[in-house]
């Protein structure tokens, strides 16, 4: 089903592009018009191409010689403008996707430990897996926010990794 998608919308916007051929071939339409959604197709085209372009160069990272990886890089500085504006536009969305999952992060270990910490009611505490005394042990609700506190840490982790290799 994969297969066929963008086989689909090539086809959907092949008619698409036709139609609105056949609309400008018919001569009724203002020249300001015609001028904006000009406009408007270039910065579809141009927001499509752009991560594309970014991700050209991320194959450089493989293990090779320096003079391989140079002409690698010539060859794509020569078939992908790229300018300072989206270079620091692509910056931006990655410091952003950073800054997010460690805040997510961050956020699931707070909220981990504090299922560990307060008390529950309880009908909340569902199942006692391990008995300290009588009355104390641990629950399925600690087990649970355990894995939420560790699932936290991971992700921090793997943001921090993420921060230093980039």
């Amino acid at each position: 089903m994969n297969n066929n998608q963008p086989n689909n919308d090539e086809s959907l916007l092949t008619i698409k592009a036709d139609e609105l051929i056949q609309l400008l071939k018919k001569g009724n339409v203002d020249k300001e018009l015609v001028k904006a959604i000009q406009q408007k197709i270039n910065n579809a085209i141009e927001s499509n191409s752009n991560q594309q372009k970014f991700d050209a160069f991320s194959e450089l990272d493989q293990e090779q010689s320096r003079l391989d990886m140079v002409t690698n890089l010539e060859f794509l500085l020569t078939q992908h403008q790229v300018d300072s504006r989206e270079s620091k536009k692509y910056l931006l969305h990655e410091r952003i996707k950073h800054i997010v999952l460690v805040a997510i992060a961050v956020t699931m270990i707070i909220l981990g430990l504090a299922m560990i910490i307060m008390p529950a009611p309880p009908y909340f505490e569902m199942f006692t897996i391990f008995y300290f005394s009588k009355d104390d042990g641990i629950t399925l609700m600690d087990v649970i926010s355990v894995l939420i506190v560790l699932s936290g840490v991971y992700l921090f982790i793997n943001a921090l990794l993420r921060k230093i290799n980039a």
